[in-house]
């Protein structure tokens, strides 16, 4: 089967929202809700499909912005979400598995940015949410996030064992491949041993620690791997960091 996929990007915050269709003249379930979602309800009519869900990957602002939107225009659709999410909107608990019209969709738990990030997975694609994006990582300093431990097992341990034809829809700009990311993520060429640790010292967030690894963000800037003194990991933000040697 052939999925249809139209995608919309929210200024500003670069954040994509999805609507995924088993076929014109079929049914329709949104990924996220950041929108702007104007251009996707002209293409649910377009295509003459009938939406029935939002899943939602998890609940951070930039990513369901345009929820009452959607609701006003389908005041019937089923919004998921997983439950260790932080949210305040009417949601039913995100099952393993959901049938969409002609479609099945799986969720992979993925946590790290938040705690109850999911992963979707559908005829040969993958909605990562804000865990992996192409060349690039999320980071666990937003609110509700976990440990850099869990980003990066969700990511080697989850993300990676998927085919490697298998299509990145990412939370943010643009799409991947898991193999172009197995390749090519700096993140993950590191955590493969392919590519060496860095030992600069530098102050993030303020702070002395090594820098590890100076990535690639979706936005043009960087995202940085650092490590604390007493040995932890974190992600944080290319722009915290000040290399001091």
């Amino acid at each position: 089967m052939r999925v249809i996929i139209e995608r919309s990007l929210l200024p500003d915050f670069l954040t994509n929202t999805y609507l995924v269709a088993d076929h014109e003249g079929g049914t329709a379930f949104f990924v996220d809700a950041g929108g702007p979602v104007a251009p996707l309800i002209e293409a649910a009519e377009r295509l003459d499909v009938t939406p029935t869900h939002v899943l939602l990957t998890h609940a951070h602002g930039d990513h369901v912005f345009d929820l009452p939107k959607l609701l006003e225009r389908w005041p019937d659709l089923v919004v998921m979400i997983d439950e260790r999410e932080d949210y305040d909107f009417d949601a039913q608990p995100l099952p393993e598995t959901v049938r969409i019209g002609d479609l099945e969709v799986r969720s992979l738990h993925t946590p790290g940015h938040t705690a109850g990030m999911q992963a979707l997975v559908v005829e040969g694609n993958v909605f990562t949410g804000d865990t992996l994006f192409k060349n690039s990582v999320g980071g666990v300093r937003a609110s509700n996030s976990t440990s850099y431990e869990d980003l990066r097992s969700s990511i080697m341990d989850v993300l990676m064992a998927l085919p490697k034809e298998t299509v990145v829809q990412p939370g943010h700009t643009d799409p991947s491949t898991i193999g172009d990311e197995w390749e090519r993520n700096a993140f993950v060429r590191v955590w493969r041993g392919l590519d060496k640790e860095g030992d600069a010292q530098c102050l993030a967030l303020g702070e002395p620690a090594t820098l590890v690894l100076l990535g690639d963000d979706y936005d043009g800037g960087h995202k940085a791997w650092v490590r604390w003194p007493d040995g932890r990991d974190d992600i944080v933000p290319g722009s915290k960091i000040e290399q001091t040697s």
